[in-house]
């Protein structure tokens, strides 16, 4: 872990988030992806951004001087609970708002289409991602998940790594990083389309709230994607290296 004192240019993005998800707002204010994004030191994301990189970290020490007790909580779960909470909190969520926003959708391409064309588009990528995290959270549950398990479960019993149909684990991590690189960059297009999720002046209440749930679907996917990539991915295959030794 590190503290508020050491967080430096040369600090990885994911390592700050990881410490204190209360952080993730900081980077989202200034159009930093802690997530899909988030192997990069911070000296590259502020260039790339156009951030003043002392400013950020300001900012962030900030943040980090106080504990954030659901971080804690999340980076002390074994391999087994966290993806537990994974499918139960974010692939739930998932499955619960896919069929509300295509219906919502639906609604407001057909009362409001014709003065807002880029409302298709906006659907049409919102399908196409609903049908891929379907496809990809099915992989997840039935072939890498139960294999981090497996691997969690015969560490420290001097037994070998379980038979895989995928090699190392690191195989199907890789393919999942960039499936979830897929559907960041989907919502990035959805998001720059809606106008970062402001309503326009003639919007009805099913319009207003239709971009509600599209950013709090866009902001559950962020951090659906952080547990994996920044902490249960890593732990992975850390664990399968000590296992094959």
């Amino acid at each position: 872990m590190i503290s508020a004192m050491n967080i430096t240019s040369n600090t990885m993005v994911n390592e700050v988030v990881r410490l204190n998800f209360k952080t993730a707002t900081i980077f989202q204010a200034n159009n930093i992806d802690y997530c899909c994004g988030g192997d990069k030191p911070i000296s590259d994301v502020c260039k790339e951004a156009g951030v003043g990189a002392d400013q950020l970290i300001k900012q962030l020490e900030t943040v980090v001087a106080q504990k954030d007790p659901d971080s804690e909580y999340i980076n002390n779960l074994s391999l087994k609970e966290l993806t537990d909470h994974i499918i139960k909190r974010h692939h739930a969520y998932v499955h619960e708002s896919i069929p509300i926003l295509k219906r919502n959708l639906e609604k407001i391409c057909e009362v409001h289409g014709e003065h807002h064309p880029e409302l298709f588009a906006i659907k049409n990528l919102f399908y196409d991602s609903a049908g891929a995290l379907i496809m990809h959270m099915q992989k997840e549950e039935l072939m890498l998940f139960p294999y981090i398990q497996r691997l969690e479960s015969v560490k420290g019993h001097n037994a070998p790594l379980p038979n895989s149909p995928f090699g190392s684990v690191s195989n199907p991590i890789e393919i999942m990083m960039n499936e979830h690189q897929a559907e960041g960059e989907r919502f990035d297009q959805i998001s720059e389309l809606t106008g970062n999720y402001q309503p326009p002046e003639d919007a009805c209440t099913t319009y207003e709230v239709t971009l509600k749930q599209l950013m709090d679907f866009e902001n559950d996917l962020h951090r659906h994607i952080h547990l994996e990539n920044n902490i249960l991915f890593p732990k992975a295959i850390e664990l399968g290296k000590q296992i094959s030794i």
